[in-house]
């Protein structure tokens, strides 16, 4: 499903999301986010609405730079991805540091995020003010899991030979299928 809105209802109270990790062909994995609307209102409340449209699901982690981030968000129907990309979000000031475990919105510059986040493999607290506010951890030894993540394409191009962007975003699926090790979300809802 589409986009509601541009701006998303900012909920009011902690919630967690849980993610089935299809982390390569024989190996599917859960891994439990608690989201902070206190850290990111916007930023959260956006996620949410990702999260409960069945967004997510199939999405697969298309950039996964080392000591950095592994990212996921650009959808293998590239229709239902321009809905979403459309409809940009104002930026969060950043209240928690980029803290390895947490999640946050990818941007492209000043209040243009959109529906792709990324996890912090590392910690990343530069990034702390230049409008990345992070909204969510990763629960328990969920980093365990998240540093399984399919990263042997490494950075997109030109930097590396990882997907293109660009590719993902026109073709989608066709695409991606000429990349069979990336990690995926095979399902992702708000559990409480």
């Amino acid at each position: 499903a589409g986009p509601a809105s541009s701006s998303p209802a900012s909920p009011v109270a902690m919630f967690k999301v849980e993610f089935v990790l299809q982390l390569d062909e024989a190996t599917q994995v859960p891994l439990t986010l608690e989201c902070h609307p206190e850290w990111a209102p916007k930023g959260a409340a956006r996620f949410r609405e990702l999260v409960e449209s069945g967004y997510y699901n199939g999405c697969r982690f298309h950039r996964v730079v080392p000591n950095f981030m592994a990212q996921v968000g650009i959808c293998g129907d590239p229709v239902l991805y321009s809905q979403w990309a459309s409809k940009r979000i104002d930026d969060d000031a950043a209240k928690t540091s980029n803290a390895r475990g947490t999640v946050t919105f990818a941007t492209s510059g000043p209040n243009a995020r959109t529906c792709q986040v990324f996890f912090n493999l590392v910690d990343n607290s530069f990034l702390d003010d230049q409008g990345f506010s992070p909204f969510a951890r990763v629960l328990a030894d969920g980093m365990e899991v998240v540093d399984k993540i399919y990263g042997g394409y490494g950075e997109g191009a030109p930097k590396g030979r990882g997907p293109e962007q660009g590719r993902i975003k026109a073709e989608g699926d066709a695409y991606l299928a000429s990349l069979p090790k990336l990690s995926y979300i095979a399902s992702a809802k708000v559990v409480a």
